[in-house]
């Protein structure tokens, strides 16, 4: 005869269960997943839960749009992405966002299925070392071995990727321990730092007292109110403002302060201004590799400033003369506050600084070879664009012209991978479609970053997510055969790509599918695409020899 269950058994339920309801405790809206046998309990528990169970075709793929969902979502800064995967080839697949994630400073919680406790170390079916492999590129990496720790672990998951430097958590979960009865009762989120009373004094003064003062902003967690605070402020004290690199949505376009961005494709006058300058304020971002062309205009020698959350400044090269721990938002707030400085004579340097990012972000022909003018193409999709529309891409040289001629005029509408990898802007799209169902979603996929997860297209063409994708077509790995025409002249190997018909390929989903091979042509393509209120690709042929914008070359 079978022992009375006790009161707390009684009113358990399984551990998979009970991460679903924390999830749901701490305000998740969405999880992005591959489904696997490894976590069947936690996919019972989202079947009447209020959180959108988005089934993705691979876990890189869900592990991207769990990176836009932490960058982008309503509750940016707040919360992280959630996405799901299973043991072994579903988690190797997804450690390529998990590296974007860490290198990007974007939250995220990854959950990922494992083989049960009792057939660990015996080289079981798909067995692998969560802890080994994901360690180095996490900000910690929990496998609930207690099913009464389910509700905790999931709290501390969540606040541990959006509290400090922002990043990506791992809790892996043993096959047979969510299925055990969790008696502990759900957990209250953890509260995240409130930096009221923020004094911006340590870093307003010595930008005051300097003569070519310069402001450099990034990171995914200004809200809309900080960048207002933020425009306002830099307008008032005449500051030239850069932004990291992929985070030009930062400040309005629009500001008399926005003199461009660093990074990758940005301006020569962009890299002169920071070099040149005698105080910088990194505001939500640090002194990088990227940001500084591989550390070439270093820190040291001028005064140095930096506002965020991270008390480590992982990252940060050079020195570092005043740290104030606060949020980015807060500090707008103060120091458009402040009092303005008397004497502003930085106010030229920073005219001057505009007008050279305008004429840099002036299309110009892209020479003359054959097929598609992005850059007339693109200033073409900036005049269409509304003020609210999401832009994604990944890596490759397609990105240049985006990043270059695309206008943003208020933060969360750019989704780019700050590391480099290629295939986050399919899948980025379809996550901002999901999370902006009423806003245009345009993504500028190049023909080799496009096939990495063009899969994903099956996601939004079954939510029918608003979307609009222009695939470059220049038959080839353009980046990488650039860096070998520089290194090896005349040496070309291993870069070329036999593509399909894009166009068919989307037709297939049912989107809309359209080609172009002239620029008038992609131009009607592109008023067709956007009239159209549903999925729709533009298959775009440029020439090959065409490396970036022509003013780059």
């Amino acid at each position: 005869m079978s022992s009375p269950a006790t009161s707390a058994q009684r009113n358990s339920r399984s551990a998979g269960h009970a991460i679903v309801a924390q999830l749901q405790a701490q305000g998740i809206q969405r999880a992005y997943l591959v489904p696997g046998e490894s976590f069947l309990d936690v996919l019972d528990g989202l079947h009447e839960s209020s959180i959108e169970a988005v089934v993705c075709r691979q876990e890189g793929g869900a592990g991207f749009m769990a990176l836009a969902e932490g960058r982008i979502g309503p509750a940016r800064g707040a919360l992280p992405g959630v996405a799901m995967v299973t043991r072994g080839p579903g988690a190797a697949n997804a450690m390529i966002a998990v590296h974007t994630a860490y290198q990007d400073a974007t939250p995220m919680v990854l959950f990922i299925g494992l083989i049960p406790m009792r057939d660990r170390d015996r080289e079981s079916f798909q067995e692998f070392d969560p802890k080994a492999w994901f360690g180095s590129t996490t900000k910690r990496v929990w496998v609930l071995d207690d099913p009464d720790q389910a509700p905790s672990v999931v709290r501390d998951a969540c606040h541990l990727a959006v509290s400090g430097r922002p990043g990506p958590v791992v809790v892996a979960l043993p096959e047979d321990v969510l299925v055990q009865p969790c008696t502990a009762p759900p957990a209250a989120p953890r509260a995240l730092p409130t930096w009221s009373g923020l004094d911006p004094a340590p870093v307003l003064h010595p930008l005051a007292s300097a003569t070519a003062p310069l402001v450099v902003v990034g990171g995914d967690r200004i809200s809309a109110a900080g960048a207002r605070d933020l425009a306002r402020w830099a307008q008032a004290w005449q500051l030239p403002v850069l932004s990291d690199w992929r985070t030009q949505d930062m400040l309005d376009h629009d500001s008399p302060s926005w003199c461009g961005f660093l990074g990758y494709g940005g301006s020569p006058a962009a890299a002169e201004l920071l070099r040149s300058a005698d105080a910088v304020l990194f505001l939500g971002c640090l002194n990088t590799d990227v940001l500084s062309s591989g550390y070439t205009p270093g820190a040291d020698g001028r005064w140095v400033g930096v506002v965020g959350t991270d008390p480590d400044l992982l990252g940060h090269d050079g020195n570092v003369d005043a740290h104030l721990l606060g949020g980015i938002n807060e500090f707008a707030a103060a120091a458009a506050a402040a009092e303005v400085p008397r004497q502003r004579p930085w106010a030229a340097r920073t005219a001057q600084a505009r007008a050279a990012q305008a004429q840099f972000a002036t299309p110009r022909p892209d020479g003359p070879g054959w097929g598609v003018d992005l850059g007339a193409l693109m200033e073409d999709c900036a005049q269409r664009l509304p003020e609210d529309a999401v832009i994604t891409y990944g890596a490759g040289n397609h990105a240049l012209w985006a990043q270059r001629y695309l206008v943003h005029h208020r933060p969360g509408t750019l989704v780019a991978p700050r590391n480099g990898a290629m295939g986050v802007g399919i899948p980025a799209a379809v996550a901002a479609g999901l999370i902006h169902p009423g806003r245009r979603v345009l993504s500028v996929a190049g023909d080799g970053c496009f096939l990495m997860n063009a899969q994903e297209l099956a996601v939004a063409a079954a939510a029918g997510v608003r979307l609009c994708v222009l695939v470059v077509d220049n038959s080839q790995y353009g980046t990488i055969r650039e860096h070998q025409e520089r290194h090896y002249p005349g040496r070309v190997s291993g870069t070329g790509l036999s593509n399909p018909d894009f166009a068919m390929y989307a037709r297939s989903f049912g989107a809309l599918g359209l080609s172009a091979a002239t620029t008038s042509e992609a131009i009607e393509a592109v008023a067709e695409a956007f009239a159209y209120d549903a999925l729709s690709l533009i298959h775009l042929r440029v020439d090959p020899d065409l490396a970036g914008p022509a003013a780059m070359r």
